[in-house]
């Protein structure tokens, strides 16, 4: 057996084999013996069938057998050789003109690449800094009420807040347009689940009174016949409710899971997990900076197979949310490529910090791991049924592991880059500053 390596490109090689046909022959006739001695046969016990017949009948078979085995054994010791790491599968051509008592193969593939780590002291990273007090509580205790607010009719005209049933119908150039009318519908004045001219048509009616106003779609809107049109609409107020939100006490402490309905331990659990929920929304900041920060500082080119890989991983977890969602994806083309550009990002991280890890050792501790178990597990009924449900299967305890390691290096990479602590608004980490 004879090889020869050439490189195609920066990571894609081909290694070129020979393989002597007497050693396959040879191969073929063992795999026929072992065939023999169990092979079953009409008109034969097993193990009698004449080498002829099974010669004749799994020849193609054991053939096709051994010059898989002997091609495969041909790359992996070329491999081996070379200390190469080849990235997915290599794509086999056999050669036509092969020499005589030869049979000679090309294996196309492709290798990982080397990852130099680059130097992070250049990069910037910027740290929102963030701590709670009692503002913020109330902030989130104001929005825990409303979303148990209650309606309470009341006998006045239709204002900011209140929730109103009407009954309207919408003409475009005089005729009743698709979808323009209802009955007794209801909507939250203010809500933004109406557009905001026909919200305030409606302000200041009282039940029973009735409206005719010309009202212009904007460009933008998602029925394409009424994007940009006048229209005229016809509305009757059947009803005007106004919101009633829940007094802090202790009804609302036991709706939110406080058994004796202490206000003071409601308060105490909002701080908890709302000084969680911020943690958790600095790390994530800080991490989407520190990935951005590899990638700057460790340019690499990636193996086509393992971006293809990841792209058909994530069309696959797609349509698996689809699914879960009650779509038939059969119906919903889902293609890798959408992916394409997240796969080749998603790639060059992962060899980035596999190889920052095992540089700079930042495995994950066992008592790393069960710290974040635990934390994890606070904002649970059962804290310790959490617990012993991740270190019940050494599959979900790796994925603690996984995010414990992500942690190591986002940690490192702070340390190494330059990086600054900004104080941020309550409002703009939790992403409310279009409320």
């Amino acid at each position: 057996m004879q090889t020869n390596q050439e490189t195609l490109g920066a990571l894609e090689r081909r290694i070129d084999m020979s393989v002597l046909t007497a050693d396959i022959d040879k191969d073929v006739d063992a795999r026929l013996s072992r065939m023999a001695r169990t092979v079953k046969m009409p008109g034969f016990r097993p193990g009698k069938v004449p080498m002829k017949i099974v010669a004749q009948t799994y020849g193609a078979q054991a053939r096709s057998e051994a010059i898989g085995a002997a091609v495969e054994k041909a790359f992996g010791d070329k491999v081996r050789e070379q200390n190469l790491r080849v990235a997915g599968y290599p794509r086999i051509e056999p050669k036509e003109a092969a020499g005589d008592g030869l049979l000679e193969f090309s294996a196309v593939f492709e290798v990982y690449p080397q990852v130099p780590l680059g130097e992070l002291s250049g990069q910037k990273v910027e740290r929102p800094v963030l701590t709670v007090g009692d503002a913020e509580v109330d902030k989130t205790i104001e929005v825990l009420r409303k979303q148990r607010t209650t309606f309470s009719r009341v006998e006045r005209a239709a204002a900011e807040g209140d929730r109103v049933a009407i009954d309207f119908a919408g003409r475009k150039d005089g005729e009743l347009f698709e979808g323009g009318q209802a009955t007794d519908f209801p909507f939250v004045i203010g809500a933004g689940s109406m557009l905001k001219d026909f919200e305030e048509a409606v302000k200041g009616l009282t039940a029973g009174e009735s409206k005719t106003f010309d009202m212009t779609f904007p460009e933008d809107y998602h029925a394409r016949n009424l994007a940009g049109q006048t229209v005229q609409f016809e509305i009757t107020v059947k009803g005007v409710e106004e919101a009633v939100l829940p007094a802090i006490d202790g009804d609302l402490a036991r709706s939110l899971g406080v058994a004796d309905g202490d206000v003071a331990k409601l308060r105490d659990e909002v701080r908890a997990n709302l000084e969680r929920e911020v943690k958790r929304r600095i790390q994530a900041r800080v991490k989407e900076q520190v990935m951005e920060a590899l990638l700057a500082a460790n340019p690499i080119e990636v193996p086509k197979a393992l971006v293809e890989a990841e792209a058909n991983q994530l069309a696959e977890n797609a349509k698996r949310d689809l699914e879960m969602r009650g779509m038939k994806t059969k119906d919903i083309p889902v293609e890798a490529a959408w992916f394409s550009e997240q796969a080749v990002r998603r790639v060059k991280l992962g060899l980035i910090m596999a190889e920052l890890v095992k540089a700079k050792e930042l495995f994950a501790k066992p008592e790393q791991v069960r710290a974040l178990v635990e934390d994890m597990a606070q904002s649970y009924e059962d804290p310790a049924e959490l617990v012993r449900w991740y270190y019940g299967q050494p599959d979900r305890l790796a994925q603690a592991e996984a995010v414990v390691i992500e942690d190591n290096v986002v940690e490192w990479v702070v340390s190494q880059a330059k990086t600054t602590d900004n104080a941020v608004s309550f409002d703009e980490l939790m992403g409310n500053n279009a409320a």
